[in-house]
């Protein structure tokens, strides 16, 4: 088997000492001579400008060095369901004309009807495919036609008074002439920024304040917001795709810190986009193209992301130590040579 480990994003990288075989930059899957066997390797961080790492375990004579199969430890991995927000009023004036995004018509868009009926449809197809059940935590970026998306697909049913919990958000919340939607049932809802769209410039892409939102979506948790007031939007300078590809890296990370397994992060079509493309480069270009093509308003996307270094060290919850209770259980192999001369049976 052949284990590749390849990093070209901006997160702490791994680099193999002993007999690893270190490759040159480059951000399209490449073939390369095969590498001596590997006896033995430590890992070490690389540093910040090293890339491009790729390490071989050694192959017996007659098998596949192509093979594409990885394996990881399943305590290494969280599982994340991405989503693009439903169609929002910016995406439709933007489209018959490009500089309608500088409108401040279109300041923090909310969703339109349409948008509205495609979330309803998602909402329909995780519960109908178990999904809603299985999701931990939803994280969404603290803009309205996110924020509408977020708890329309992954909230509850009709809010109405008297219940004993918060709405996820009220009736007519941002001009959605939308029911109010109940919290009940629900995994718990985070605002976090680091997800966010582009930043700047463009009116759709600035927030309202904390205070404001926490009235219209009283259930979302937006304890991890610096300010009230949206200081990191300016209307001068529009974000770098550089630098939301290095934002979306740091969100990656900060998933690490979360103790849940399994992930939705509602989010846009730019952040996802410019962030995912750092990732898939050690693939099939059909795998790669499935991780960072540009997402539809609305579409989901499930996928695995796996921690190759230690940022994420929790310790495995489902594996079990064995030899209990103890007893001999010396491997057939690992007996041949302790007693060389005995033999031991295959």
């Amino acid at each position: 088997m052949t284990i590749i480990f390849l990093s070209n994003y901006n997160i702490p990288n791994l680099h193999f000492t002993s007999s690893s075989f270190v490759a040159p930059p480059f951000t399209s899957f490449q073939k390369y001579p095969t590498p001596p066997p590997l006896k033995r390797f430590s890992l070490i961080r690389d540093p910040p400008n090293r890339f491009s790492v790729i390490c071989f375990s050694s192959v017996p004579d007659g098998m596949d060095t192509a093979a594409s199969t990885s394996l990881y430890p399943f305590h290494r991995s969280k599982t994340i369901h991405l989503v693009r927000h439903a169609q929002g009023i910016h995406n439709v004036e933007g489209e018959k004309n490009h500089d309608a995004y500088l409108s401040y018509d279109l300041f923090d868009a909310h969703l339109t009807p349409l948008g509205w009926q495609q979330v309803s449809n998602l909402h329909k197809h995780v519960h109908e495919t178990g999904l809603a059940k299985k999701i931990e935590l939803v994280i969404t970026s603290p803009l309205l036609r996110t924020m509408q998306t977020a708890v329309g697909v992954f909230g509850g049913e009709g809010y109405a008074d008297g219940i004993d919990a918060p709405p996820l958000m009220v009736a007519d919340a941002g001009n959605s002439n939308h029911a109010a939607i109940s919290s009940l049932n629900s995994p718990p809802f985070i605002a976090v920024e680091l997800c966010r769209e582009h930043l700047g410039v463009h009116p759709c892409d600035k927030r309202r304040s904390i205070t404001e939102y926490k009235s219209l979506f009283p259930a979302i948790n937006f304890s991890l917001a610096k300010s009230n007031d949206d200081i990191l939007w300016t209307a001068d300078v529009r974000e770098a795709n550089e630098e939301v590809a290095k934002r979306g890296m740091k969100f990656v990370n900060w998933l690490w810190t979360r103790k849940e397994k399994e992930i939705a992060v509602v989010t846009h079509s730019g952040f996802l986009y410019h962030t995912l493309s750092a990732f898939g480069n050690d693939c099939h270009p059909s795998i790669k193209s499935e991780i960072c093509t540009h997402f539809a308003n609305c579409e989901l996307r499930s996928m695995v992301i796996v921690d190759r270094s230690m940022i994420g060290s929790d310790a495995p919850t489902t594996n079990y130590p064995g030899k209990i209770p103890s007893g001999l259980d010396l491997p057939s192999d690992v007996a041949a040579e302790k007693h060389p001369k005995q033999g031991a049976s295959q």
